[in-house]
């Protein structure tokens, strides 16, 4: 029980839900690393552009995602469980380097977009929420994003900020929600925190244990939550 697998699972599950993954359809991946959402978008016929920062900016200290296997440096590590055949593979993904803080203009028209735990990773709560604001532009009036993120469920008020990995607070995702909305999107969010056995125990540094859906870092208890995004089908830019 990882929130990892969670992550991936809830983002296959709400693109199912809602017609995404089916033949035809063109998706977006933000942040894509090693994960291998892409290969299995792309195996049920639908065409992926799969982003990750380029090579010299995720070796960068202080989240150097090379170090830590994270980064995705081009097609080769997007399929490397085999889930997609490789004809196919070739045939439906494609890669872009792409900073979350600056997305091309080019990047529009997608059916759905996602990303798993990456847009705490932007420099600053307020980049975070840029880029949600921002990445509605990729999608055509109708499509969904899914994005999962870090949630501080331990305050409303103090949290980790201007780091390499921030932590939103509830507050943070209502204002998100309620500018979304203001732009014409609807959005599904879920503060349930489950009070079950697995979700009330927290893990700990070096965090090896199982479960591991919620956890302490640098003082805080944080657990993952999920944003479900549809653009407005006349929707006007703002």
């Amino acid at each position: 029980m990882h929130r990892k697998i969670w992550e991936w699972c809830f983002i296959c599950q709400a693109l199912y839900e809602r017609g995404m993954l089916e033949n035809g359809r063109k998706g977006l991946g933000f942040a894509v690393g090693r994960e291998p959402l892409a290969a299995l978008f792309a195996s049920l016929g639908c065409t992926v552009v799969a982003t990750d920062l380029d090579l010299e900016s995720a070796q960068k200290p202080g989240a150097n995602w090379v170090a830590t296997g994270e980064h995705a440096a081009g097609m080769e590590a997007l399929n490397e469980l085999g889930l997609c055949d490789e004809e196919s593979f070739r045939r439906n993904v494609s890669f872009r380097a792409v900073n979350m803080n600056c997305i091309p203009g080019d990047l529009e028209g997608f059916d759905f977009c996602w990303s798993s735990c990456a847009f705490e990773h932007l420099g600053s709560i307020e980049n975070g929420k840029q880029f949600i604001y921002n990445m509605v532009k990729c999608l055509k009036p109708g499509g969904f994003a899914v994005h999962t993120t870090e949630y501080n469920v331990s305050s409303n008020e103090a949290t980790m900020d201007y780091l390499p990995s921030v932590l939103f607070r509830k507050c943070d995702f209502e204002e998100m929600t309620e500018n979304l909305r203001r732009r014409g999107c609807s959005i599904d969010i879920d503060f349930t925190l489950g009070d079950g056995e697995a979700d009330r125990f927290v893990d700990s540094p070096p965090y090896k244990h199982n479960p591991h859906l919620k956890f302490l870092f640098n003082g805080y208890v944080s657990t993952s939550m999920s944003l479900i995004i549809q653009k407005e089908l006349a929707q006007k830019e703002k």
